[in-house]
């Protein structure tokens, strides 16, 4: 996963965790607009979410800031 997506999904988890505390829910929908304007980092992280780490559709933000700082 490039590294523009990987700092975004830290910022949005952190946000999120900030905001609603460490059991709020993300899912890989969450880093995006409600608008298919990048349809090809829509699908790799969608790839690294469902294909690569077979994640549910929501996961803790906590366990996704995580393992995305981690190089998973």
């Amino acid at each position: 996963m490039r590294q523009d997506l990987r700092d975004k999904i830290i910022r949005v988890c952190a946000k999120k965790i900030l905001a609603k505390g460490e059991v709020v829910g993300v899912s890989f929908y969450a880093f995006f607009a409600n608008k298919n304007n990048d349809p090809e980092l829509l699908m790799e992280a969608a790839t690294w979410w469902i294909e690569t780490h077979k994640l549910d559709h929501f996961e803790k933000a906590t366990k996704i800031k995580l393992m995305i700082e981690a190089g998973v």
